[in-house]
């Protein structure tokens, strides 16, 4: 039997790599006919991630992390008909099963038969099922003929890898952003956050055509990776009003629309920057986008935060302007991405050369071992996307 490894979450502020049990082709008891084991090509590090290892989520010890996985089949259960033995596929994060309400209506974000604790399961994460996730060297997927997104030609894929491992999260989740805020053409946006999914959804929003993209941060370097492809940026480390810096890049304090890719971790703006403020993001971009607008969402919020700023934070209850929202008739979009509802199409984009958005979150290949120090690098706010490759695969 090949022996299997895995990033688990070992206590706040701590991960390592673990021997942990070959996948099966099982759920619990019964045969998970419908199922593959996958080797896994690339996984990545998120951002997701790293609150669970703050230890700002009700995460277990010993859970297996990870979510975003591209992989090869190695062996697939008797009822998968369409994917095959040697087929290299993308994971969405969401798992779902095809066949309930939610996901016939194209909601998989939101399934509503793989997780008895509520709507919704991902790999490797608090409260979501408990499935294995697949920071490791193999993973079981469920519901494969459904989930699973092949790459239509093997060598090219590989070719383009460091772009295709994207699609399993922080892509998708970035253009569900500006497409749930409503960025088109000619759209001046302001985009929240200069993490990864900050970064992907400032290209998303070049890629949907809008004539400026604002981006927002506290950490120099990560502005500077906005600036490499095209955004202006607001380091909101001073104390000029966010309304004000806008006005000073476009001529008005105000965007067409704006995405929160920062969540519940955030911190306030200027003088107030080294404080958590968990609704500052909300108020701020209510205040900047102008009436009529739309914001997006995609950044985490979570019913059960135990190291919050007050104990209303720690269930997810923020000090939200509502008012304000409301008053300029806003549309807000929460909730996780679902995933399948672009990631042919974003696959597309990436191998016709439409987005090159691994050198927009500038990616860095490292090892399974070399994990841990990659948890630490980006908890220091690292201008980097970590994409672990386990069995050395991704050529140079």
């Amino acid at each position: 039997m090949c022996k299997n490894h895995g990033v688990a979450y070992v206590k706040p502020g701590k991960v390592e790599v673990r021997e942990i049990d070959y996948p099966k082709l099982a759920l619990g008891d019964r045969k998970c006919h419908h199922g593959v084991i996958l080797k896994i090509v690339s996984t990545n590090i998120c951002g997701s991630d790293q609150h669970m290892v703050r230890g700002r989520t009700t995460a277990p010890e010993g859970l297996i992390l990870g979510h975003e996985i591209t992989g090869l089949v190695i062996e697939a259960g008797r009822d998968v008909e369409f994917i095959k033995e040697g087929d290299l596929v993308s994971v969405p994060f969401n798992i779902a099963c095809g066949r309930c309400r939610n996901c016939k209506e194209g909601k998989t974000g939101i399934c509503l038969n793989v997780n008895p604790a509520r709507p919704g399961a991902a790999y490797g994460y608090v409260d979501m099922g408990g499935w294995v996730g697949g920071q490791s060297e193999y993973v079981m997927v469920p519901y494969a003929d459904f989930n699973l997104l092949k790459f239509p030609d093997k060598d090219q894929a590989m070719e383009k890898i460091r772009d295709l491992t994207l699609l399993s999260d922080i892509f998708p989740t970035g253009y569900h952003g500006a497409v749930t805020a409503g960025v088109g053409p000619g759209s001046i946006v302001y985009v929240a956050g200069a993490g990864p999914v900050g970064l992907a959804c400032a290209a998303s929003c070049h890629l949907l055509g809008a004539a400026v993209v604002i981006v927002g941060d506290m950490i120099p370097e990560r502005l500077a990776q906005a600036r490499s492809f095209g955004c202006e940026t607001i380091d909101l480390r001073n104390k000029t009003p966010l309304a004000d810096a806008i006005a000073e890049i476009v001529g008005v304090p105000e965007v067409d629309c704006a995405v929160d890719c920062v969540g519940f971790e955030a911190r306030g703006h200027g003088a107030d920057a080294d404080k958590e403020a968990p609704a500052t993001v909300l108020n701020s971009v209510m205040d900047v986008t102008r009436a009529g607008g739309g914001i997006g969402i995609p950044g985490l919020y979570v019913t059960g935060d135990p190291g919050a700023v007050d104990e209303a934070a720690k269930k997810g209850s923020l000090s939200i302007r509502l008012g304000l929202g409301w008053a300029k008739s806003h549309s807000f979009h929460t909730g996780q991405c679902p995933v399948m509802r672009y990631h042919r199409q974003l696959m597309n984009a990436i191998l016709y050369d439409k987005v090159q958005i691994a050198k927009a979150v500038n990616v860095q290949i490292i090892s399974l071992k070399e994990s841990v120090q990659g948890y630490k690098d980006f908890d220091g706010g690292a201008a980097k996307k970590f994409v672990i490759d386990p069995h050395g695969l991704i050529p140079n």
